[in-house]
């Protein structure tokens, strides 16, 4: 099996996966996945695909991710993934779709707008 290369985005985060046959080991960024994602959680969601598709000790992961906050890389690393196992193997998809891990979350943040004090809320108008 050759490399398979992946893009996963959420929010203002890119994450670029390269997964390829291992024993398991996720470098992001060039540390390890424990050292990055400090949380269990956080952990836990990039894991979600190998957890679903039963595959945990089967691919080594490498992934470049840039952009956005802790949690928006985690989940756009999560989505790369889902897209990797898809391309692996076409069965995987009926496990990760039901589960929402192909759908890309296209919220972002609204920008300001001039002559208010943020995207909605507007400055105090007192009539004198």
């Amino acid at each position: 099996m050759e490399v398979v290369h992946k893009i996963g985005r959420r929010k203002t985060a890119v994450a670029r996966v390269y997964v390829s046959e291992g024993k398991g080991n996720i470098t992001i960024n060039k540390r390890d996945l424990n050292d990055y994602f400090s949380t269990a959680t956080l952990q836990y969601k990039v894991k979600q695909p190998f957890a679903l598709t039963e595959t945990e000790d089967t691919y080594d992961v490498k992934v470049n991710v840039y952009g956005g906050g802790i949690t928006g890389q985690a989940e756009a690393v999560r989505l790369a993934l889902s897209r990797a196992m898809c391309e692996i193997n076409e069965e995987n998809r009926t496990v990760l779709k039901p589960e929402g891990l192909l759908t890309r979350d296209p919220r972002m943040v609204e920008r300001k707008k001039f002559g208010q004090k943020k995207a909605r809320k507007k400055f105090q108008f007192s009539k004198r």
